[in-house]
This record gives C-alpha cells, sequence and structure tokens, in this order.
C-alpha cells in the first residue's frame, strides 16, 4: 500500500535482506490482488505507460511482481533505468515464463558487477535454490572470478553461511587464498561446510616440500573437532606423527580416532598408551579423554582399569569411567547406583544412560527418594528418568508427583510422561493409587480421555 502511494523503496522495505524482496514479490501477488481494494485497478492493467515519467520506482517494483507475465516483462525492459530494483530482476531471471526470464537474464548479465554482485550474492543465491534458479548463481560465480582478494573480504565474514560457503568455494577452485589462510578460516568459521572446505583446500594445496608449520597449527588449535580431525590426520603426511599422540586424548571421539590411526601407521600402539594413562589413579591430570580412549580400542578386560576410576576426584574422568563401562558392556547396576547421587550432573547423566537397560532392577523407592525437591536437579533428573523407563504405576506415581517440581523443564517432561501413560497388566490391583493419582493430573486430559485411562486402569469411574 505504501508503494502504490508513491514510498520509495529504501523507506519502505530494507533493500539489503534477500528476505524483503522476496516477501514483496509472493505479497504483490498473493495478498494485494485479493484483498486490496485500492489496488484493483492493477488487476486490470493491461499494459505500461508510454512515458516513463507517468511510472516511478516504487510502482514499477510492483510491476515487476505481477501476476500478468506481460507486465513483468516489461516492467523488466522499463527497469534498466532504476539500479534500485536490480534484487527485482535477480528474482525474475527464475520466472515461471520464458519471455520474462529471458528478458531479466539478459538485463542482470549486462548490469552485475563485482560490486553489485557482492551486495546481491545473498538473494542470487537464495533464487538458485528455485528451479530455473541456477542461471543467477553462474552468472555470480564469473563476475566474483574476476574479484582481488581485497573485494572477497567482505563475502568471507557475510553473515549468511550460504554466502561464506560460496565465496570459499570460488577461493578454493582459483587457488585466490594462500594454504595458511585456509587453515586460519577453517579454524575461524563456526560454518561446518566451510570448515570442511577450507580444511581440505589447505592440505590439497600444499606439496611435500611445503610449510606445514603454518598450515597445521590453526587446524590443530581449532575448536571444531571437524577442523582438527583434518589437521590430526595430515600430521602423517607432514612426517610430524609423533605430535598424534597429544590428541589421542582429546574430547572429540573423531578427533581420538584420527590420532588412533595415525599412530598405528608409524608403528604405534594406541591401546598401550590408553593403558598406561589409565593406571596413574592418582593422577589428577588425567585427561577424560584417555578414559574414554581406551573404551574405544580395549577389551572387556580393560573394564579393570575402567573401575577405580569411578572414584577419581575430576568430574569428566568419573564421567568417561561410566560410559567406557557401558561401551564395554561391563554395567554392574549395583555398583553403580550409587553414581546417581554423585554431585556431577555429568557422571549421573552417563550413569542413567546406562542403567537404563537394568532400570527394573533398582529399588523403586529408592529412586522415588531422589526426586524430591530437596534434590539437586540432576539428580531429580536421572531418577525420573530410570523410573519413566521402568512404566508401571511407579512411573505414573514420580510423575505426578514432579507436576509440582520447581524446574520448569522437569515438569513439561513429567506432564508428558502422564499423558502417554497406560496402564499395565500389575496395575489393576492398585486402581485406586491410579484414579487418585489421574485425578491429580486430570488438567492434562480431556474428560474423554480422563475416562478412558481410567477405564484401562480398572478404576470404577
Amino acid at each position: 500500500m505504501r508503494l502504490v502511494g508513491g514510498a520509495p523503496l529504501r523507506g519502505t522495505l530494507d533493500v539489503a535482506d534477500p528476505s524483503d524482496w522476496l516477501a514483496l514479490d509472493a505479497g504483490v501477488r498473493e495478498v494485494a490482488w485479493y484483498r486490496l481494494q485500492s489496488l484493483t485497478e492493477w488487476e486490470h492493467f493491461g499494459s505500461l505507460p508510454a512515458d516513463l515519467t507517468q511510472l516511478g520506482e516504487s510502482w514499477l517494483a510492483l510491476a515487476l511482481c505481477h501476476r500478468d507475465g506481460r507486465i513483468r516483462q516489461e516492467a523488466v525492459g522499463r527497469s534498466a533505468r532504476y539500479p534500485g530494483l536490480l534484487p527485482l530482476v535477480v528474482i525474475r531471471c527464475a520466472d515461471w515464463v520464458g519471455q520474462v526470464r529471458e528478458r531479466a537474464r539478459q538485463l542482470l548479465r549486462e548490469a552485475l558487477d563485482v560490486d553489485s554482485a557482492r551486495d546481491l550474492a545473498p538473494l542470487i543465491l537464495r533464487v538458485g535454490r528455485r528451479d530455473r534458479g541456477a542461471f543467477g548463481v553462474d552468472v555470480l560465480g564469473q563476475v566474483l572470478r574476476q574479484a582481488s582478494h581485497e573485494q572477497l573480504v567482505a563475502l568471507f565474514a557475510d553473515p549468511d553461511r550460504i554466502v561464506r560457503r560460496f565465496a570459499y568455494r570460488l577461493a578454493v577452485e582459483g587457488r585466490l587464498l594462500r594454504p595458511a589462510e585456509l587453515s586460519r578460516a577453517a579454524a575461524r568459521d563456526e560454518d561446518t561446510v566451510v570448515q570442511d572446505l577450507c580444511a581440505t583446500g589447505a592440505l590439497t594445496a600444499l606439496g611435500e616440500g611445503d610449510a606445514y608449520e603454518d598450515v597445521l597449527p590453526p587446524l590443530l588449535s581449532a575448536r571444531h573437532p571437524r577442523t582438527r580431525a583434518a589437521g590430526v590426520t595430515a600430521l602423517r603426511r607432514a612426517v610430524w606423527s609423533e605430535q598424534a599422540k597429544l590428541f589421542l586424548s582429546d574430547r572429540s571421539a573423531l578427533v581420538r580416532a584420527c590420532a588412533r590411526y595415525v599412530v598405528r601407521q608409524q608403528g604405534g600402539d594406541p591401546v598401550a598408551w590408553y593403558r598406561e594413562r589409565c593406571t596413574a589413579l592418582d593422577d589428577l591430570e588425567l585427561p577424560p579423554g584417555a578414559v574414554i580412549g581406551l573404551a574405544e580400542c580395549g577389551n572387556r578386560a580393560d573394564a579393570g582399569l575402567l573401575w577405580p576410576l569411578l572414584a577419581h576426584p575430576t568430574v569428566g574422568v568419573r564421567a568417561r569411567a561410566v560410559a567406557g563401562l557401558r561401551a564395554l558392556d561391563c554395567v554392574d547396576a549395583k555398583q553403580l547406583q550409587a553414581l546417581l547421587d554423585d554431585p556431577g550432573a555429568s557422571v549421573v547423566r552417563e550413569t542413567a544412560v546406562a542403567l537404563l537397560p537394568s532400570a527394573k532392577e533398582l529399588p523403586a523407592d529408592w529412586l522415588l527418594e531422589r526426586t524430591g525437591s530437596e534434590r539437586p536437579r540432576h539428580v531429580r533428573v536421572g531418577a525420573f528418568r530410570l523410573l519413566d523407563a521402568r512404566g508401571g504405576i511407579v512411573a505414573l506415581r514420580a510423575a505426578v508427583g514432579l507436576l509440582e517440581d520447581p524446574d520448569a523443564k522437569l515438569r513439561a517432561w513429567a506432564g508428558e510422561s502422564v499423558q502417554r501413560w497406560h496402564p499395565s497388566a500389575d496395575v489393576r490391583c492398585r486402581a485406586a493409587e491410579v484414579g487418585e493419582l489421574l485425578d491429580r493430573s486430570r488438567h492434562l486430559f480431556s474428560d474423554h480421555v480422563l475416562r478412558r485411562r481410567k477405564w484401562e486402569a480398572g478404576v470404577d469411574s
């Protein structure tokens, strides 16, 4: 409506946001023509005025989005005088009408330069996902391949990850960045596709005698596991295999696996390294990655090294020891039960996962005590997880008791547990208690569903 009144484009929408242009294009056809009576004249708009002064930029923008292909085609031809309408020309390059599409593509090919390509890249790449949208992406690539390194820097830091992926792909294919620059980009960027693209590009561009000391350190010190894993794997090629031992205890399973591969290729024995580290029970510097690493490549006999670590003063070591016992299939429910009271949330979480198959063997009353509001949240969560897996009247009793828990997420989880609860064969002898518990949670059910649940449990309604 504001554009019909002659309001300028820049004051009506965010011209730097591709979503605004796409919303305008869809809105003019899908909303305005059906709901706004003041636009009725556009419904029967047969052709554009011959005098260009009668049609300003705002109205021409509407004409570029008109549902009549003849209007769109004519508007594309007249939009060359208004550079601000180039985003709509980009959208018309994927138009479903061939004549509109070809005319828009010709105009885009003539108008797009490096500066405008950088500004329009987010929109062009979005339109490129559509049918017939590949043309704009091809033209964008042709233009940006002519850009200098300084001109591409803005795209490398673009908040849109699709733009960064495209820019780095061009840089890798055209060898526009040095391997050291690519390795720093892989370590810096948050997008996994960019990380893989830059790390692979950096390592591929290196020859046998190149300076690995400029490329590997950023990869090996990266925060992201995939990037570190690429650097660790490259240690063998760089003849730096001894450094791979430093990553045998990495916090990432992927990095540990790559480190074990490199160590084995050089004749080393990762299992022996892990066993030696896990033998030092009083070592406060014992990395948790070494504990779980032993379980990843050891055997069930190594569980004997993990059991003593359940009493280690470091929370991470205790948690990984539990996870390692589970990985080795050496879980003893009676010995692990006490860890449900551990002050470390990660320890209780791993213990609950390890005990899930044995949930019915644990004392129900003991678990119910740990769902009380006086217990730490992670203890309540771990106990309820096991009670919920146990099922039956005990699961319902625990879930109803947690409907008033001080933690909102735990209350929501308990409510979901009550709603999906169905009586098992052993609850009919406790019909009175089931009826009372369901009545306490009646706000979670419709009257029909509540009666149905009571009937299933044998409760006399």
